[in-house]
């Protein structure tokens, strides 16, 4: 089961009257200097209802254990937004603004970077599948194999999916979110020197600031159609930048490159499936697209899947967050 490679650290740089993490649906609860009751529960709660399993895990700075059986355990900091007081954050040069400034830690919060989310683990696991000896010829390395290929991750937030590519042998990884992202305040950095310091991978990832459809900074225009595999997971729930992932993902992506978009139902069915139309009439194709269960698997141990529908008749809200879409992108001329 997916959300058992998780469990919580004891958190050593939480303050307790910081301002508890905004969530989508579930109410907020304050942070606690030690590994609580309440943390060994969470862990389990998608064990004990499966129907209630969360999209996202963790407390903004709080450290969670990644259970990898291909990579070993992997320290993973979840991103704190800025102004919650805790301080393993790192200083992050603040961004230029115009006449029309932000708040920076409204909009720090609104991204929802201070979470890992379940589809971000699906990516994780299918990339280490797929680097399994043996996997040769099989559906895990069709899909999801990175070795030898440039990887790109839009609004990565604690970035696991980098992290488990670089160790999967890919030539390069950078990690991407917006500028304003609490993933820049620490998290990112910790999770490529904790992870990768004592492998030849970290000489091959980096992170880079990055806002969907401005394409052209430096970094955009010195990187145009170089990712081989682009990653996207749960970054959909913003209906207004839909079509500016999609421009993002056409700039980026390499001849014959995919992009890997994975996303919960958290938000909603239809605004998945309207980026998918987006993605259409940006010039793009599905060349591979699944829903599947991020709760059970099948005796084998094999995933459970159903086929993708735009709308599901009878789902009921009980049971939106169990699931997931994966679905692999290309360009419609290749």
């Amino acid at each position: 089961m997916l959300h058992s490679r998780l469990r919580p650290l004891p958190r050593r740089n939480a303050v307790p009257s910081a301002p508890s993490a905004p969530t989508p649906e579930f109410e907020n609860e304050d942070l606690e200097l030690d590994e609580s009751p309440e943390d060994l529960f969470s862990a389990f709660i998608a064990h004990l209802f499966p129907d209630d399993a969360p999209p996202f895990h963790g407390d903004p700075g709080q450290h969670l254990l990644y259970s990898s059986p291909r990579y070993g355990d992997l320290n993973i900091m979840v991103p704190s937004y800025p102004g919650s007081g805790n301080p393993s954050e790192e200083t992050v040069a603040p961004q230029p603004k115009g006449d029309e400034s932000i708040n920076q830690v409204d909009a720090g919060r609104k991204l929802f970077a201070h979470f890992l989310w379940s589809a971000g683990m699906v990516v994780a696991e299918g990339v280490e599948m797929a680097d399994e000896p043996g996997s040769e010829g099989t559906e895990a390395r069709d899909i999801w194999a990175v070795e030898g290929e440039s990887v790109l991750e839009l609004g990565a937030g604690a970035a696991l999916p980098s992290v488990v590519c670089a160790l999967a042998k890919a030539s390069k990884v950078v990690i991407t979110d917006h500028p304003s992202s609490p993933a820049f305040c620490g998290a990112i950095a910790h999770n490529i020197e904790h992870n990768l310091s004592r492998t030849p991978a970290k000489g091959n990832i980096s992170m880079q600031p990055h806002e969907w459809g401005v394409l052209d900074d430096t970094f955009s225009t010195q990187h145009k159609g170089t990712f081989s595999r682009i990653i996207a997971a749960d970054c959909f729930w913003m209906r207004s930048q839909h079509e500016n992932i999609a421009r993002t993902m056409q700039w980026f992506l390499s001849p014959g490159g995919k992009v890997w978009v994975v996303a919960g139902f958290h938000t909603g069915r239809a605004t998945v499936a309207g980026f998918f139309n987006t993605a259409l009439d940006n010039g793009f194709v599905i060349e591979r697209i699944f829903e599947r269960d991020l709760v059970g698997k099948l005796e084998d141990g094999s995933e459970i899947r159903r086929d993708w529908v735009p709308s599901r008749e009878g789902e009921g809200v009980e049971n939106k967050t169990r699931w997931c879409v994966v679905a692999v992108l290309k360009r419609k001329e290749e």
